[in-house]
């Protein structure tokens, strides 16, 4: 790994944004393309968070920061990569369902499942069922990805999965769920395609999802 491939690597492992931003900049200065800095560098930094996520060395406050510090690299890289014609691995809708006004966990999903190639439709919170279906019709999202973090409003991803199978687009979309009071089982009641407890396994399932 080039030596300033490795310093934005541990830049975003330690969540420190200026850096990774002054880093990134310098990349691009010396040459590398945008491609790989993503890839060898914010891609595989956010895999190795989430590692430390999911073996209980980082919590949700280091999982923030250092998302945060990648995505700050990442409004750098974005302008060059979108004239290079990058090709993100799927595009994601992302949403906290209607009645819910919780985002922390959304918005955290949301940037590791940037830092992992995706492209983010972010329909911020209360996200009303038709909302969720012109994400998929008017975006062409592949997945879409649901939050609740209230028991009370956990019935509206049913409705959504409902209203997507209404408009008939259903069969082009993978649904995936997560949120604190959510269970597998519940997942599999309402009908979608898959649950996931935390930010970390919610990039692996959308991978998942897409390879299906």
């Amino acid at each position: 790994m080039d030596q300033i491939i490795e310093n934005i690597f541990e830049s975003i492992l330690d969540g420190a944004q200026k850096v990774t931003e002054a880093k990134v900049k310098e990349a691009l200065e010396s040459g590398l393309s945008a491609d790989k800095i993503l890839n060898e560098g914010l891609v595989a930094a956010m895999a190795e968070v989430g590692r430390l996520f999911e073996e209980g060395e980082y919590f949700v406050p280091e999982m923030l920061i250092a998302a945060r510090a990648m995505q700050s690299g990442l409004s750098i890289l974005k302008p060059i990569l979108v004239e290079e014609d990058f090709k993100p691995i799927g595009k994601v809708a992302a949403g906290t369902v209607k009645g819910d006004l919780h985002d922390i966990g959304k918005n955290l999903v949301c940037m590791m499942l940037e830092g992992a190639s995706f492209e983010i439709v972010d329909l911020g919170t209360d996200v009303k069922p038709e909302q969720f279906v012109e994400a998929v019709r008017d975006h062409g999202c592949n997945v879409l990805a649901m939050s609740a973090l209230l028991t009370t409003t956990m019935p509206n991803m049913k409705a959504t999965i409902e209203a997507l199978e209404t408009a008939g687009v259903r069969g082009k979309v993978k649904v995936m769920v997560g949120g604190a009071p959510l269970t597998d089982q519940f997942a599999k009641e309402i009908g979608a395609d898959g649950y996931a407890p935390d930010a970390s396994q919610a990039v692996s399932l959308a991978k998942k999802l897409m390879a299906a």
